[in-house]
């Protein structure tokens, strides 16, 4: 499978992140219009009614602030995840949603557990040790990419400040590892020039014909000298007789 047929853009890039996007700001706003407080649709560690919040904690926020902060790194790297890895895009949004809030159900304290920060620390943790593993070079350099724009979010999965569920990042973390350790993914075979083939013979290369073993440049013979006739060239002359010419008349 060539890159152009593997890395491709399709409908997807486009409609994954705007919908994710529209449905936590379509949340938010149905509780500002219905005055209402969704927290209790959170995830409640370690209690029955609290398993509810592992599917719809990812869509409630708690101001819009904390709304902002990850609207945009949700759209960025769910746009990277359905680009480059689109056959995998949807097992790693549905098991990743369900592994992360399952962990932090495990581990969380006795507090309600609510955005989409697990969502987006899986996502940053499956695109970057995803591109690591593959050991291609596109994902290497966007793996990069993403450390250096969310490289700093590494430090929020750890109980560093208050009021933030380190538990979530953690759990969004370690199953974003996880997939991208057990997900196999098809990446485009690379290609290969002929002097990396196991099979190349320097002595039969054109190009390296032109040097010695010293690696001189070998001045190849001038083109006149190089050129030979194969027979020899008979030239044929034929001459034509001239006319002879009138006599000249007398005048009057």
């Amino acid at each position: 499978m060539s890159e152009n047929q593997y890395f491709k853009f399709s409908n997807a890039v486009l409609i994954a992140p705007l919908l994710s996007v529209l449905a936590i700001w379509t949340v938010f706003w149905l509780e500002l219009r219905s005055k209402t407080n969704f927290n209790d649709f959170g995830i409640y560690p370690k209690t029955l009614s609290g398993i509810k919040g592992i599917l719809f904690s990812p869509f409630i926020h708690g101001s819009v602030e904390h709304l902002y902060n990850n609207t945009i790194p949700l759209a960025i790297l769910m746009a990277a995840l359905f680009y480059f890895y689109h056959n995998n895009a949807l097992k790693v949004l549905l098991l990743g949603v369900l592994i992360s809030g399952a962990i932090t159900w495990a581990i969380g304290r006795p507090s309600y557990h609510i955005g989409a920060s697990g969502v987006i620390y899986l996502l940053a943790s499956f695109v970057f040790f995803k591109g690591i593993f593959t050991k291609y070079y596109r994902l290497i350099a966007l793996s990069l990419v993403v450390v250096f724009i969310y490289g700093s979010m590494l430090w929020y999965i750890f109980p560093v400040k208050d009021g933030v569920s380190w538990e979530g990042h953690l759990g969004g973390f370690l199953t974003g590892l996880m997939l991208a350790f057990f997900l196999k993914s098809k990446m485009p075979v690379a290609k290969k020039y002929d002097w990396e083939k196991e099979d190349f013979q320097e002595e039969d290369d054109a190009f390296l014909q032109h040097f010695d073993e010293n690696g001189n440049f070998i001045e190849s013979a001038p083109e006149e000298d190089m050129v030979k006739p194969t027979k020899a060239v008979k030239i044929t002359y034929h001459f034509k007789e001239a006319p002879k010419n009138k006599e000249l008349g007398s005048e009057e």
